[in-house]
């Protein structure tokens, strides 16, 4: 408990039993101990007596006295760390060499942690010591820590870590929710307010104006993207350069050639939808990409990878379609719309290109404006005729249903081109917001074979799902069920799990809306295998109490059951 003070001259513990052990008179030993150690301060030898006549113990009175000399003495240290006296780092600097043998003794800690947050050079050998001792490094400020951190990689991965799985279990845990809305979404939160979250604030008090740490916690991102192709990555790396913005941390803002860039599609992202004029600003930012730091390019496309960024691109891609369509103009005459193209191209390559270190802008294939986007028009057409058509009196109807088939163009570039087919999901979401059916159950089947599975993909699943909630009453139609159960999620249910789990998700909001008959069928279909344990069989319940009759369950509450996790 006393470690340290011999080096400093000051008597311990060992000291005063040596006294007692060899001396002749114990009680004048303690005396003197007490006059050599105590406070210096002659006044106060005649004033002692009175503490002892009122009761109160010497160690008492030295422990009060203790404690308010080492408050003073804190704020005297944030005070010199707080001035503008050249030489201030040097006093601070000669008190911690004073106060640092004594690092270990709880009462003064607080003094030797308080100096070594302020310099903002720790000497190497104290920092190693720290290091070493894992009861100091847990107490060291986030400062000292930094200092520790920046030549220990390794170490400072182990503290990054948990916080990255925690920000991707969250993530993923928001797009399972079980709150089911086309207004509370994934997409919902404002950027602003995603920057509030525990681990942005967490990782970026932990890399402070470090440009060092900042560097490392990328090279992280890029690492676990890679190694993952969790596109939450992506996201959490805009999210922590916009949190450094917002701090002003110019430090680390002006040397991150991707800030203006992410700045300028942030305000997009805030707004969800990209205008001409920041449509400029982000086309400059890209063409001024000069020879030689073509790497740049990977970062950016890792952020234009960011599911928010990349949700923001389509919904102008869609808004910008219609007003071509209601101008009667080509999708390849829009500049606009060419540079949303880009840039979702460029976003959706980012793990191609950091894989093969090619940092070079994918080319975006052509037949995606002059065949697929027109194919897709051409739906957009027919669905209006048909509309306009239903608004006319009987007699001048015509006999034509509304057509079923899709052109095979539309069809094609779904299952091979990933932009195109990013851009037919976004679609099928854009027709179920307007609760169009007849259009909904006309595209829903082609979903099924898509670029790399990605209608079955977590985020456009919880779109989707979120979305037929605006459908409900059409739940009622044996035939409409059937296209969105065993026309699209059902096929895929049984290989992917989170298929299942999205399914479950939109019943438990819809299963009174679903036809009764049909309800049973879906029931005895998603019901998890008897082997698979306990989960299973709390499944099963959650499932079949809904079908069960008010009268045979024990509170007509048990028919709202919270999802299962």
């Amino acid at each position: 408990m006393f470690a340290g003070l011999p080096e400093l001259g000051i008597s311990n513990g060992e000291d005063l039993k040596e006294t007692l052990t060899n001396c002749t008179e114990p009680l004048k030993a303690i005396d003197q101990f007490q006059m050599e150690n105590g406070i210096l301060l002659p006044t106060l030898q005649s004033a002692l007596p009175f503490l002892d006549l009122h009761g109160t113990p010497r160690l008492e009175f030295h422990q009060s006295v203790f404690d308010e000399l080492r408050d003073k003495l804190m704020e005297r240290v944030a005070t010199i760390a707080e001035g503008k006296e050249d030489d201030r780092y040097k006093k601070l600097e000669e008190l911690l060499e004073k106060s640092f043998p004594l690092v270990k003794m709880p009462s003064i800690q607080p003094v030797v942690m308080r100096v070594l947050k302020h310099l903002p050079k720790v000497p190497e050998k104290k920092l190693k010591i720290v290091m070493a001792d894992k009861d100091l490094y847990k107490v060291c400020s986030v400062e000292v820590k930094r200092q520790i951190w920046q030549d220990n990689q390794a170490l400072f991965g182990d503290e990054v870590s948990p916080l990255l799985k925690q920000y991707i279990v969250e993530k993923e845990g928001a797009l399972f929710s079980s709150d089911l809305s086309i207004l509370h979404n994934f997409f919902s939160p404002s950027p602003k307010t995603r920057r509030q979250g525990e681990v942005v604030l967490k990782l970026t008090q932990m890399i402070g104006k470090n440009v060092k740490l900042y560097d490392m916690v990328l090279q992280f991102l890029r690492t676990l993207f890679l190694r993952t192709r969790n596109v939450h990555y992506c996201t959490l790396r805009a999210e922590l350069l916009m949190s450094l913005h917002d701090l002003d941390i110019s430090e680390i803002c002006s040397v991150d050639p991707c800030h203006k860039f992410t700045w300028c599609l942030d305000a997009c992202i805030r707004e969800k939808f990209v205008d001409g004029k920041r449509a400029r600003e982000l086309q400059g930012f890209l063409d001024g990409v000069k020879k030689g730091q073509e790497q740049v390019l990977g970062d950016l496309s890792m952020i234009l990878c960011d599911p928010f960024a990349c949700n923001t691109l389509v919904l102008s891609l869609i808004r910008n379609l219609q007003e071509l369509l209601s101008q009667d103009a080509l999708p390849r005459e829009s500049p606009d719309l060419m540079l949303l193209l880009r840039m979702l191209s460029l976003g959706q390559g980012a793990w191609d290109m950091i894989d093969s270190q090619v940092f070079k802008e994918p080319r975006l294939d052509l037949e995606v404006v002059t065949r697929f986007l027109p194919a897709m028009m051409s739906v957009v057409v027919d669905d209006h005729i048909f509309t306009v058509e239903q608004k006319l009196p009987s007699e001048e109807k015509s006999s034509q249903s509304y057509p079923s088939a899709l052109p095979a163009a539309f069809n094609r570039f779904l299952q091979e081109n990933r932009v195109a087919c990013e851009m037919g999901l976004y679609y099928v979401l854009h027709i179920a917001k307007l609760r169009n059916k007849n259009a909904l159950q006309r595209l829903l089947p082609a979903l099924v074979e898509t670029y790399n599975d990605m209608a079955f993909g977590d985020i456009f699943l919880h779109l989707l799902t979120g979305h037929l909630t605006l459908l409900s009453d059409d739940f009622g139609s044996e035939e409409f069920c059937s296209v969105v159960f065993d026309g699209f999620l059902l096929t895929s249910f049984s290989r992917s799990e989170n298929v299942h789990r999205h399914t479950l998700r939109m019943l438990l909001h819809l299963h009174h809306k679903v036809v009764p008959s049909y309800m049973e069928t879906l029931i005895k279909t998603l019901e998890p295998p008897a082997q698979v344990g306990l989960k299973a069989v709390v499944l099963k319940l959650f499932w079949l109490f809904p079908t069960l009759n008010e009268g045979e369950l024990s509170s007509p509450t048990c028919t709202h059951r919270p999802p299962p996790k």
